[in-house]
């Protein structure tokens, strides 16, 4: 037990006198305290360590059925919440909106809804059109079919639309609920092509079945050209068309063209894909047996795609190409191709045996004007092996055959926007000449210019005089010139001959105005030439000879050279208007200039040399040889000889005011007589002799409402001719000649006639081919015939949509025809030859005999060496979803003909026969 302490307050209480006249509250108080200080605690103290429990780990093992589940520690939850029966769904998850003409009944006995007339039926993405419609509400089936008129004639056939989809049957039957249909006699379009099917079950939006189908191309259903016949077949809309046993029917005739299985796609997108290669045999070159246009088409973006087509031939010759085609809407779009070519002529150990490689690349791209108004990228490439186009065995350009040169260009041009502006361009040229091999490359050339500034023109208002006309800007113009061959191509001996130079000018000008009617000019011209190519040219005396050395050095020459022109312009008018001649009246226009040119000599820039005879002495003065560095630079040399001439030209037009044959007309027609006739020669105050050049005259002019062009030419030389043909320094007239002696002449007559209907109808085909023709640096017309690329079918697949005619029982009355002419012939005299050396007539021309059978040819005639020119003769036949036609080279170098029947469609391009002739083996 403890004794508990009474509390400081307490005690602090008793101590204090207490003053109270109530003795019981005293004895209260006190026997309070004395309690507090002498009572004991409930609790007795503990005297010694409590005993603490022992625990003792229970050893008998209790065993639980291991069939009984482990509890769970789950909450439980009202069933009632957690129905486990699943709420009905309703019938109809859309809206069902119906409308028909004459009546709409609703049979409540039956739960039938009937539409009749014009009926309609709108359920969610689904749309039904009928002359009539029975809704079964209690079975959720919608038929829906045709209606017969009193001449039993079936009209208002269902067009049922869910989607994409559109289908057109006799009848349908249609479940709302599980959206499953029953389709009979339908005809649904895929693309380009048709699907007929006697039985169709539908059996969702995206898989169709199908019984005893037929698809095709053709435009009239009632009567299709030809179909495939599909015994059963699965279609997934927009996707594919995969059938079992199939063939090919020809106005409901079964032929012998047949598959087990086929497969049809079907997708609008663009899709990667096999395309099927073409068999044939090679007799003309020995090549054996082949398979052309073969590969693969890779659909990689929808900005992007690339088709790889090989040929292989069974005496180991083979073609591979690669053609891409790229786009960026409002911002470019371009082609690039690659075609290469391991040609072998007949069988090794032959004396016919011969092998070539050949390729061509070719490259465009164009810009949106629209992306970058202050730069712009374009490229236009046409390079490769000279004889390509003349060797390739899987194109026929003609065209090509006869161009001489292969050109390309690729060109970046920036425009920097201020005051004065600055504009730069950088360009690589190529230039092949396909006769003699020569390639002439520019890598690359950089030009740039700043803007015309005017330092004395007033700050407003317009500038005037002399002075305030004064103006100046400077260019510049830099090169690196590869000039190759074909052998040497694409290797590094390319570049031992290189050139590389720049050229600075500063063409400072003004013009004004002298005696109000006359325009005068003055121009001054500064260059500057950098080189790194100058030469140096020495007397070898111990091997007696010349020797140039080509040094690699930085030099640089100045060069400037001073001009004046004025010129006017005349008017004259002969005739009265309103006259009653046909002609009323007659305008020209003359328009004279003379200029003249001062082109001071730098002899600073010439170095001589002499050549030392055997005994050591000066060979004389006939010996002093004269050179100069630069004659390696590559903007030429500077101006050795001092000129100061004049030059004269004088120019010509003529127009005239005829009568209208209209005699409505109220004001007479006006019409071109000559569009130009120029005449143009020059004066040397500098030369010794010889000062008057040749007088050209040149001119031209349109006749027969713009059909026919003229244009001629001719050279007229003042002076004579010696006994040996060589020009001397006396005039012709006094020679006992006449004033002028003829040294050439040209005139080129080219003429274009069709019929309205045929030039309003046009040829996407022709639009096709003469593009291809361009792009490989041809002809824009077809007189050196139409080309042929066997392995781009795209250039030959005609959109029958393009050529739309009308329809008319008799068609004798129009028949569509285009004839193109060119006449060109030249003559030389220049030393007395007095000869025709060209004398040529070029002639096309295409007409459709009926309303399907097209011909066409394009040949020529040359004249002197009496021959006809390079010929080909065109037959075409309009098969409405078929095509036909031949093609034939009759003679010549080229000579060959080729056959091709096939189904317009490009669904189905390869079902076609082609069978073509190869040109003969050139050596």
């Amino acid at each position: 037990m403890a004794i508990q302490k009474p509390s400081h307050t307490l005690a602090k209480i008793h101590l204090k006198a207490l003053r109270t006249k109530s003795l019981h509250i005293l004895f209260t108080l006190s026997f309070t305290m004395f309690i507090n200080m002498f009572c004991f605690a409930q609790e007795l103290p503990n005297t010694k360590d409590p005993i603490k429990p022992k625990t003792e780990k229970d050893t008998v093992t209790v065993s639980v059925d291991t069939l009984l589940p482990k509890p769970l520690n789950i909450k439980e939850q009202d069933s009632v919440k957690n129905d486990s029966v699943p709420k009905k769904k309703e019938v109809l998850t859309g809206i069902v909106n119906y409308k028909a003409k004459d009546y709409v009944r609703l049979n409540q006995r039956e739960n039938r809804t009937t539409l009749y007339n014009e009926a309609e039926v709108n359920y969610t993405d689904m749309n039904i059109k009928a002359g009539i419609i029975v809704i079964d509400h209690g079975k959720n089936l919608v038929y829906a079919g045709r209606l017969k008129d009193s001449a039993g004639v079936y009209t208002q056939a269902p067009v049922f639309t869910q989607g994409q989809s559109v289908v057109e049957p006799d009848s349908i039957i249609f479940h709302t609920v599980t959206k499953k249909a029953i389709i009979f006699n339908s005809k649904t379009e895929y693309g380009e092509g048709v699907i007929m099917a006697e039985k169709t079950k539908r059996e969702n939006d995206s898989i169709l079945f199908i019984k005893n189908g037929k698809f095709t191309t053709s435009e009239n259903l009632d009567d299709p050209e030809y179909y495939f016949l599909m015994r059963t077949a699965k279609v997934v809309p927009g996707v594919k068309v995969v059938t079992g046993v199939t063939n090919l029917f020809i106005y409901d005739v079964p032929t012998p063209i047949g598959l087990p299985f086929a497969y049809f796609p079907m997708t609008k997108k663009q899709t990667s894909g096999v395309i099927m290669p073409t068999p044939g045999q090679d007799l003309g070159n020995d090549r054996g047996y082949f398979l052309q246009n073969g590969g693969y088409y890779f659909a990689i973006s929808d900005y992007l795609d690339l088709a790889v087509l090989g040929d292989y031939y069974t005496n180991g010759s083979y073609g591979l190409r690669l053609e891409s085609n790229y786009a960026l809407r409002y911002k470019f779009r371009g082609t690039l191709s690659f075609r290469f070519e391991n040609l072998i002529n007949s069988e090794r150990g032959f004396p016919d045996f011969a092998k070539s490689t050949i390729y061509n690349i070719r490259w465009s791209h164009n810009q949106d004007a629209k992306a970058n108004p202050n730069s712009r990228f374009s490229a236009s490439v046409n390079l490769g092996s000279s004889q390509y186009y003349r060797q390739s065995i899987n194109q026929l350009n003609l065209s090509n055959t006869q161009n001489n040169t292969l050109a390309s260009s690729i060109s970046y041009s920036k425009t920097f926007s201020g005051e004065p502006q600055v504009n730069m361009n950088v360009t690589a040229t190529h230039s092949q000449n396909t006769n003699t091999e020569q390639i002439n490359m520019t890598l690359p050339t950089i030009q740039a210019s700043v803007g015309r500034v005017f330092p004395f023109a007033p700050k407003a208002g317009t500038k005037k005089g002399i002075i305030q006309n004064i103006n100046l800007q400077y260019n510049v113009r830099g090169e690196n010139r590869i000039q190759t061959t074909d052998s040497l191509f694409f290797k590094s001996e390319m570049f031992d001959d290189a050139r590389v130079g720049a050229v600075h000018s500063i063409p400072v000008s003004t013009n004004f105005k002298v005696f109000k009617y006359f325009s005068m000019s003055a121009n001054a011209n500064f260059e500057e030439n950098w080189t790194l190519n100058t030469i140096n040219r020495f007397y070898d005396q111990e091997n007696d000879e010349i020797v140039t050395e080509d040094l690699k050095q930085f030099d640089r020459f100045l060069t400037y050279n001073f001009s004046a022109s004025i010129g006017t312009t005349l008017y004259g008018m002969f005739g009265k208007e309103g006259s009653t001649s046909k002609i009323q009246q007659v305008r020209h226009v003359i328009r004279p200039s003379i200029s003249y040119n001062i082109n001071p000599a730098f002899d600073e820039y010439y170095d001589t040399f002499e050549i030392v005879d055997a005994d050591g002495t000066t060979a004389g003065e006939v010996q002093r040889e004269q050179f100069t560095r630069f004659e390696g630079a590559l903007f030429g040399v500077p101006n050795r000889t001092f000129s100061s001439s004049m030059g004269i030209s004088i120019g010509n037009n003529f127009e005239a005011k005829v009568r209208d044959r209209d005699s409505t007309a109220t004001e007479p027609k006006k019409i071109k007589l000559l569009n130009n006739l120029n005449f143009s020669t020059s004066y040397n105050f500098a030369g010794d002799s010889l000062q008057w050049s040749p007088l050209r005259v040149s001119g031209g002019t349109t006749i027969l409402k713009d059909k026919m062009n003229i244009n001629f030419g001719m050279v007229l030389d003042p002076y004579a001719l010696d006994n040996n043909n060589r020009k001397i320094d006396k005039f012709n007239i006094d020679n006992g000649g006449s004033l002028f002696r003829l040294t050439s002449a040209n005139l080129n007559i080219s003429y274009s006639l069709s019929s309205k209907q045929f030039e309003d109808e046009g040829s996407s085909e022709d639009d096709r081919a003469i593009q291809e023709s361009l792009r490989s640096g041809g002809r824009a017309d077809d007189l050196f015939g139409k080309p042929q690329d066997f392995a781009d079918q795209r250039l030959t697949d005609v959109d029958r949509s393009d050529k739309k005619k009308e329809p008319s029982e008799f068609y004798n009355y129009k028949i569509p025809w285009s004839l193109r002419l060119a006449y060109a012939v030249n003559y030389t005299n220049s030393a007395r030859q007095n000869r025709i050396s060209n004398n040529s007539l070029m002639f096309s021309g295409d007409i459709e005999l009926s309303p399907r059978w097209a011909v066409g040819a394009s040949s020529g005639y040359d004249f002197v060496n009496k021959g006809f020119t390079q010929t080909q003769l065109r037959f075409e036949r309009d098969l409405l979803s078929w095509r036909m036609n031949f093609t034939w080279v009759p003679f010549g170098q080229y000579n060959s003909w080729n056959f091709f029947i096939g189904i317009r469609s490009n669904l189905l391009k390869d079902l076609k026969y082609d069978k073509r002739r190869q040109r003969d083996q050139q050596l």
